[in-house]
């Protein structure tokens, strides 16, 4: 990771630490859990490769207690760097079996994160505003109803993009309605899709 540049020593520390081939299914343990590639996890989805998770959570910026609010928890490695990272996390998936085999990994490592099975495009409202959100697949557009679930100076890191590829964005709420973007180049994710929860 240090070598493609990613420099922030908490995330760097942290992905060292997590046993990443507990994300996979046994078969492909020793096969690819340590390579720097993303994988099939089942039901359409992927685990991102370690490169952009960490690329992710550094742009996240995120503190000690930070509330960071997760799109697409998957197989929750992701969830796992933000819980290590000590941020308060609520993510959000929308495959159903996803939702319930990663429910009990958390759980099972320790990790208390509060999930929800359901819409990404929606938030969730009723525990915002957040420090941080934090999306991990490829969105046709920046949701409105998530930019405004921000605290102020709060930030997401969104790929966003049509097709095979989408462009890393960070977006920054600087007030009630004053917003910036800055893009961080391409990169590649499963599609976000509106109203799927199934």
């Amino acid at each position: 990771m240090r070598e493609k540049g990613i420099t922030d020593e908490n995330v760097l520390r942290v992905m060292n630490k997590i046993p990443r081939h507990l994300f996979f299914d046994k078969v492909f343990h020793d096969k690819f859990a340590y390579d720097d590639v993303a994988f099939p996890i089942g039901a359409g989805q992927t685990i991102s490769q370690p490169y952009t998770v960490a690329f992710q959570s550094s742009l996240l910026q995120i503190a000690k207690r930070d509330k960071i609010l997760e799109i697409g928890t998957g197989c929750g490695y992701q969830t796992a760097v933000l819980c290590e990272l000590e941020a308060r996390v609520f993510t959000i998936e929308r495959q159903l079996l996803l939702f319930k085999q990663t429910n009990n990994l958390l759980d099972q490592m320790g990790y208390r994160a509060k999930t929800f099975f359901g819409d990404g495009f929606e938030g969730k409202k009723v525990f915002a505003p957040y420090d941080g959100i934090i999306v991990t697949c490829g969105a046709p557009f920046v949701p409105e109803k998530l930019k405004y679930q921000l605290k102020v100076n709060g930030r997401m890191v969104i790929p966003v993009g049509e097709g095979d590829t989408q462009q890393m964005k960070l977006i920054v709420r600087l007030g009630e309605d004053d917003f910036s973007a800055m893009d961080y180049g391409d990169f590649s994710f499963v599609p976000m899709l509106k109203n799927k929860s199934k």
